[in-house]
């Protein structure tokens, strides 16, 4: 390959690494056309899968300030470049590599966070994107249900004891003020009573 377009392909695998949310390195070695043409259509809409040079890929990662496949970069190898969900992207390489034993998940990077193959494969065992925020707003829906409920609570309370005492004053009449006058002069008598 010629300077130039080493050079070139240093650039685009460093601008890969740097837009990407996520990088999965793999290795291919055995797998036919078809079935990495496979593997790219699976994925395609959360990420890109190249097929690269391990030296220019090693040099691109440098560049782009990636450590996590250092010493890693051995063999063909493939990587995802993941724009989109990344846990789909796990999802679908970890079903891709138990249909396909040949495909070898050996690491990654996350968020410049680097990534042992077991850790992608729990990233693969969790609930995607969507999930989780239908999850979440369904949490939030439950939580305002129950503040609505909380909130009206004492007001059905005050109404309902509101027209109980409405239905007891119209079955029984109004209360007199004869009555509170009476309990006030015996309170009066009670009160004078203990002072002598």
């Amino acid at each position: 390959m010629a300077t130039a377009a080493k050079d070139a392909a240093i650039a685009e695998l460093a601008d890969n690494f740097r837009n990407s949310d996520a990088a999965v390195l793999t290795e291919y070695r055995g797998l036919t056309v078809a079935q990495i043409t496979d593997l790219r259509n699976s994925i395609r809409e959360h990420a890109t899968y190249s097929v690269v040079k391990n030296t220019l890929t090693a040099r691109a990662a440098a560049e782009a300030g990636v450590t996590a496949f250092d010493g890693q970069l051995q063999g063909p190898s493939a990587i995802a470049f993941v724009t989109g969900d990344p846990v789909e992207t796990a999802k679908k390489l970890r079903d891709f590599a138990k249909a396909n034993p040949l495909l070898v998940i050996k690491g990654g990077v996350l968020d410049g966070k680097a990534m042992s193959a077991e850790e992608i494969n729990k990233l693969a065992d969790l609930e995607s994107r969507e999930t989780l925020l239908a999850k979440l707003a369904g949490g939030f829906q439950a939580s305002l249900s129950q503040a609505v409920y909380l909130f009206a609570a004492p007001l059905s309370q005050s109404a309902r004891a509101i027209e109980a005492l409405r239905a007891k004053v119209e079955t029984e009449g109004p209360v007199s003020d004869a009555a509170p006058a009476a309990e006030e002069a015996t309170a009066d008598v009670a009160e004078g009573g203990d002072e002598a």
